[in-house]
Parts: C-alpha cells; structure tokens; sequence
C-alpha cells in the first residue's frame, strides 16, 4: 500500500478538479514533514469529515528566521509516507521550493495583532511565512476543511485571523495536543533531543500543567511565573524565552484568569526549541495531563 505523491501544482488541480466532478468533500492537514501520532491524529479527524484528504509536506524556508534551524529540521519524506498509507489519506502534496515561490516571487501575507509577542517576538518574520505558504496552500488545495494541532495555538490564531480577513472560505477545525505517555508534547523537534534531554524534557508540560492549575483556581500569573521559570530552568532547561497567560479568544495578555485563557510557554533544551500551551478555565481546574494521553 502507498499513497500517491504530487510534486506539481497543475498536477494536484488536475486531481481535486476531479475530485469536485464528483461532488466530493476535501480536506487538507498542513505539515513540514517529520510526522509523528499528532499529525497522524489530524489526519484521522480529517478522513471523518471529508471524502478525500490532501496531506501537503513542505518545509517552508519563509517561516524560518534562523538558517541553521531550517537546515536542521528533519526531512523525512519516505517514513512520511509511509506513515500515511495506511491511514487512507489520498494524496500527499510535496510540492519542490521552486513550484511553491516561482522565480520573481514578491508576495508576502501579514498578520497584525495575533502575530505580536509570544514566539512572534523571538522569531521575526516567522508568522509571515507561515501565513503566506498556508494562504498559497488554502488556495492550490481548493478544499473545504483544514485542520491544525492546538500545540501551535498562536500560529492557529494567525491562520484564522488570515482567512476571516482574505475571506477565505475554507473551514479551520482545530484538534487537541498529542502528547507522549510522559506528558511531553509531540513535536518534529523532539527527535533532535539527546537521552538525556529526552528525559528530562517533560518536566517543561508537569511545571505547565502545575501553573495553570494554580492559575484556574484564581492565582494572580506574576505570583506564579518566578517559580515557574526557576522550575523550568532547574529542570535541565537553558531559555526560558516566554511564559504567559493569554486570553483564549484573541491572545490579549492577562494579569489573571478571569475569562479562558491559554497558559504559553516557549523553552530552549539545549539547542531545541519547544513549545507548548494548555487551556485554563477560571474556577474549574484542569485534567492532568497524566490522567489521559489527550488526541
């Protein structure tokens, strides 16, 4: 079993223009490659929803804002797809650089608002290349759903806020973090963890899971972050780059959970960067995250 793999654009509107003949339902699950059970998990959701499901695998160098990061990041189209096959996604889009930013390309999508501070502030320019590759794959898939990790909470703002303000009239469904049976969030990255880093990376999510609990039972965030960031940074961490609480909605800052929030956090294990986030609801405490692996 394999999943046919599409390299050019003319070839994948070939394919969904087939695919609208029929009157069928199309959904898209965005990835760089690397795939792990979250990506996997989108894609499940998506076969739910839709009668034909377009993987796309593009390691955007426009989101990249430092050059040894993009070389770094793991390519592994092969494993990708056959990781893939069995699931029953239908086309795996991988497309090459020049079919994605043609010679004289000079279009750039920005974000304002949603895009500000968090990972926007540590990773200038980043946002903009994610919302013009997402933009330009919205457009070349044609479909009608897209489906995007919560673990990336502030790049699925970014997108949404993109396609509420282009009109785009694709569908966006967001899906809960995968994590691993320790608590660690499924990232690409985490393959480039050492041993010992691997160990003691899931003390970031225990500390996070902590902070929010507190927060949800009314604990004001500047009381709590002091520790939190000493725990993190005790727990084998070398950054701390943010931790911060953020309204659910919109991603405005907040002093206290008074309305759903996000607790954020963006940490350096050694030369790693991970990220992750967990929804906090006032008065309500939260689930351990060890109570249940959450899909």
């Amino acid at each position: 079993m394999s999943i046919p793999i599409i390299r050019t654009l003319a070839d994948l509107r070939k394919t969904v223009a087939a695919w609208r003949h029929e009157g069928l339902r199309i959904a898209v699950v965005p990835t760089m490659g690397a795939l792990h059970e979250g990506h996997l998990s989108l894609v499940r959701a998506a076969l739910e929803r839709a009668d034909r499901v377009i993987v796309t695998l593009f390691v955007n160098p426009k989101q990249f804002n430092n050059a040894a990061d993009l070389a770094a990041y793991p390519r592994t189209e092969h494993e990708d797809a056959a990781k893939l096959a069995p699931l029953g996604a239908h086309v795996l889009y991988a497309p090459h650089s020049f079919e994605m930013y043609p010679d004289g390309f000079a279009t750039t999508v920005s974000v304002g608002g949603v895009s500000e501070g968090l990972c926007g502030a540590y990773r200038p320019g980043h946002f903009d290349g994610v919302a013009t590759v997402v933009a330009k794959l919205f457009l070349q898939t044609g479909a009608d759903l897209a489906f995007f990790g919560e673990k990336d909470f502030q790049q699925l703002h970014v997108v949404r806020r993109m396609s509420r303000d282009l009109d785009l009239t694709i569908e966006l469904i967001a899906c809960p973090t995968v994590r691993e049976e320790d608590g660690l969030a499924m990232s690409s990255r985490n393959a480039r963890l050492s041993p010992s880093q691997r160990r003691a990376a899931p003390k970031l999510a225990e500390i996070v899971f902590e902070t929010a609990e507190r927060l949800a039972a009314g604990a004001a965030a500047d009381d709590l972050f002091r520790g939190a960031r000493k725990a993190i940074l005790s727990a084998g961490y070398r950054e701390v780059e943010y931790l911060e609480l953020r309204a659910d909605d919109d991603l405005s800052p907040l002093a206290t959970a008074e309305k759903p929030a996000r607790l954020l956090v963006a940490a350096w294990m050694g030369d790693v960067r991970l990220i992750d986030n967990v929804s906090v609801r006032p008065k309500r405490g939260l689930t351990r995250f060890f109570a249940s692996t959450a899909v």
